[in-house]
């Protein structure tokens, strides 16, 4: 499988922008919120410095009743940037089963443009992320797109950022899969960090109508709706000028609900080649686990283990380097076989804790 991803990565270059007569769409960009008065506003400065036309686009903060000041920030900020900025205030509701579809759906009633591109409030964007994702879509005339996404990193040594790099290695292997995934035409996975539909399409294939009271899958349940529905209009926009880069996670409590809902999705699919691959990465890993345990009881030879791990690791530790190269990253590529000693254990775990009850903690609210 890892030399087949290294394949696939390697034969679909990156984006080169051509002079595309076409015209491009309105883009109305969506930002669920809830408590990020500490990065809302560098995210909207990165936003009012695009060089996409100011009047070919919107943002649309949507608060979903954050308690600290992020509602008063961007409010202050309305009143003096340039650049149509919209507050999709709402209202608190109880049992809200998926506040961030919430906020989505409601801002989409809102917008004006045609392309919606949704991100997170504690993401920062390049200053051409719209204005290349707008001649991406009018070139490929996708209906949706995906585009990569990192974390930020900084630059100190201490225990804190080097969790930090490990997060960042092993989301840039789900990224890099997921990629490989949408440019052969199989979407599994992708991130709605950094998202780009059509608003028309949205509401053609029902929106979020059928996954609404799962917490997670704003992102990827809409996309394998889109997918089914249009299987050659889904694309992967492999582009540095489109990467969004988002906080990773400070605290391994956090990190791992996030990863829980995450690993718990797959239960939920429609579509049987993201089940079995979801079932064929766990069953590949703990297989790992398996031989390490097999040759821990001498019923399996060193020289067998060691070719075991060699057919696995090589290839994958060629195609992350790829991969953390086309995201910035190449000052973690060190840390890689690291990585990819704990990465099965990580596998195995969130596999089997996903099957338990699916409770998770967001932004200070408990979620199924």
């Amino acid at each position: 499988m890892n030399i087949g991803l290294l394949f696939i990565w390697l034969t679909h270059k990156p984006y080169q922008q051509q002079m595309n007569q076409e015209p491009l769409l309105n883009i109305s960009v969506i930002i669920p919120v809830r408590n990020e008065a500490s990065h809302i506003i560098n995210l909207l400065k990165d936003i009012e410095n695009q060089t996409y036309a100011k009047e070919k686009f919107e943002v649309i903060v949507a608060d979903d009743d954050s308690i600290d000041n992020t509602l008063a920030l961007v409010k202050d900020f309305q009143k003096v940037t340039s650049m149509r900025l919209i507050i999709n205030s709402l209202p608190p509701k109880e049992n809200n089963a998926s506040p961030k579809k919430r906020a989505i759906h409601s801002s989409i009633q809102l917008a004006h443009g045609d392309l919606i591109v949704t991100t997170d409030g504690d993401c920062r964007v390049g200053h051409k992320w719209l204005e290349t994702i707008a001649h991406f879509q009018s070139e490929k005339k996708a209906y949706l797109i995906s585009s990569p996404v990192t974390f930020i990193n900084d630059a100190s040594n201490s225990i804190g950022n080097f969790w930090q790099k490990i997060q960042t290695i092993e989301f840039s292997s789900l990224i890099g899969s997921g990629a490989c995934a949408m440019l052969i035409g199989k979407p599994n996975m992708c991130n709605g960090a950094n998202l780009a539909y059509l608003k028309s399409v949205f509401h053609e294939v029902g929106g979020f109508s059928g996954n609404e009271n799962l917490a997670s899958g704003d992102d990827e349940f809409l996309m394998h709706k889109i997918a089914s529905r249009f299987p050659d209009k889904v694309c992967f926009f492999k582009s540095q000028d489109a990467i969004v880069e988002t906080e990773s996670h400070t605290s391994f409590k956090s990190f791992y609900y996030q990863r829980k809902r995450w690993a718990s999705k797959w239960k939920h699919y429609n579509n049987p080649f993201t089940t079995a691959l979801a079932v064929f990465i766990f069953t590949a890993n703990f297989s790992l686990i398996g031989a390490v345990t097999l040759y821990a009881f001498r019923l399996l030879d060193g020289t067998n283990l060691l070719i075991i791990f060699l057919l696995k690791f090589s290839a994958e530790l060629l195609f992350l380097i790829l991969v953390l190269s086309f995201l910035r990253k190449k000052n973690l590529i060190w840390l890689i076989p690291f990585v990819q000693l704990i990465y099965p254990s990580y596998v195995t775990f969130f596999g089997l804790a996903a099957q338990g009850k699916n409770e998770y903690i967001w932004k200070g609210r408990k979620l199924q």
